[in-house]
């Protein structure tokens, strides 16, 4: 059997492990309800469930990813205890990156869309209406979202059929490094705008009156969701990474570094949103709105704002594609585990498959437009993110929290070893009643909480 390749650099494996986690939810949602629920006293609740909650799991996924040295389905099989069912969840676990897949390529797609406008400056003195018209007449087209779409995922399933090392790796590390250059760039740019001190205060000044009016238990709950969301832990898209890592350092101490990482996106981020949106009179949102109708309305008034704007999108294109390529590299390589295909059987076939389910979110627009599965105004694309990120996340989560801390899975004293081996930061063993107990009582809590919000509040 060949062996396994392994990352060339600790780097490679810390950036495209952020690269798989930093995605659109850091942008357009963070910053927003930061805002909104208190500055800094948010930040610091949210900090406090990162820790507790995203950290975790994301060493679990490590944990089995590097122990098996397999994909999201031949993981379970390799470290479950015989007769025991673990590895059906594997399954359920590639079905969520393929549904991921089917809305976010479109997504990216959009990205990208956005960068060839802002660079040809059709933002430029445009009305706020004509702003929001142009992303409409975007959806609106199924020609024009299926070739961005198209592209997003001949671009992505490219980068990896140039191999694990000389594609993946080295993209990967490439944009991760160039996005956040652009970022602190886009960052300085905002916070030296006339007027942008105002944003900076709305954003991250300690507010206790919004803390309070919002409710205590509404800011502890989208806290501890944006924590637990944030890395996108739960479909085995970190595991797989784990797999190719080498025994040289702990898995707690990467996962740190890697969510210190998306953290840092996350927040400045608000630094470049805010002080842009109050500099030019704009109300802040959250969303697709903020990217694609919000945003745009601020650089096309902001001096050389095609410039910004196009770096802005570049950041987004960025951000997108380092997850679409993470996920990818786990479809193939389930395909290379469980079929022995080749990288570029996988890779061709893949293409076909991705291009063909990604077509209802994208006809969700538009051609089907009148089908609403969730109530009036909602599309295809909301229904499989509800499926993603309010089913197949949560549960998976808990799935590999059982899995690694209990005697009826992979059990404690496993996870502990494997999480351990190397240089490092290492677990401590008393966390085990934390991690059997409460964890999944969260989650669950989670779990439910966000059903409760969807369809009754």
């Amino acid at each position: 059997m060949k062996e396994r390749e392994t990352f060339s650099s600790r780097l490679g494996f810390i950036l495209i492990s952020a690269g798989c986690a930093i995605g659109l939810g850091n942008v357009w949602r963070f910053p927003y309800v930061v805002g909104q629920y208190g500055g800094a006293i948010f930040v610091l609740i949210y900090l406090i469930f990162l820790a507790a909650l995203g950290l975790p799991i994301m060493t679990m996924e490590f944990s089995v990813g590097r122990a098996s040295g397999k994909s999201i389905t031949e993981a379970f099989k390799t470290l479950e205890p015989k007769g025991s069912k673990w590895h059906v969840f594997g399954y359920f676990a590639l079905a969520g990156n393929y549904l991921l897949m089917m809305f976010y390529t479109t997504i990216a797609g959009w990205m990208l869309a956005y960068c060839v406008k802002m660079l040809r400056g059709e933002f430029i003195h445009a009305t706020p209406e004509a702003v929001g018209t142009t992303f409409a007449a975007l959806t609106a087209d199924p020609v024009q979202m299926v070739f961005w779409t198209v592209l997003v995922i001949v671009l992505c399933f490219g980068v990896c059929s140039l191999g694990f090392k000389n594609g993946i790796e080295k993209i990967t590390k490439w944009m991760m490094v160039c996005l956040l250059i652009i970022m602190l760039a886009l960052c300085v740019r905002a916070v030296t705008l006339p007027g942008a001190a105002e944003g900076i205060s709305f954003y991250l000044k300690p507010d206790l009156q919004k803390f309070l009016d919002a409710g205590v238990a509404n800011v502890i709950f989208a806290a501890m969701g944006q924590a637990f969301f944030t890395l996108s832990v739960g479909i085995g898209s970190m595991a797989v990474f784990g797999s190719y890592q080498t025994k040289e350092r702990t898995l707690l101490g990467e996962a740190a570094y890697i969510t210190v990482l998306d953290t840092f996106v996350a927040m400045v981020s608000g630094l470049i949103i805010f002080p842009a949106c109050f500099a030019y009179g704009v109300s802040p949102d959250q969303g697709p709105s903020l990217i694609f109708v919000t945003l745009p309305n601020v650089f096309g008034a902001m001096p050389y704002g095609n410039i910004w704007g196009a770096l802005f999108f570049v950041f987004m294109s960025f951000a997108a594609l380092s997850t679409v390529i993470a996920i990818f590299q786990n479809i193939i390589a389930y395909a290379g585990d469980s079929f022995g295909w080749s990288r570029k059987k996988s890779v061709l076939i893949n293409i076909v498959l991705v291009i063909v389910l990604s077509l209802p979110c994208v006809l969700g627009f538009n051609v089907w437009s009148a089908f609403t599965p969730l109530g009036p105004g909602s599309t295809v694309l909301d229904l499989e993110d509800f499926i993603v990120s309010n089913n197949l996340l949560p549960i998976g989560s808990l799935i590999y929290c059982l899995f690694c801390v209990t005697r009826y899975g992979w059990g404690y004293d496993s996870f502990l070893a494997e999480c351990n081996t190397g240089k490092g930061l290492k677990l401590a063993r008393w966390l085990r009643p934390y991690l059997a107990y409460a964890l999944p009582a969260v989650i669950l809590y989670i779990f439910i909480q966000g059903y409760i919000v969807k369809f009754f509040v």
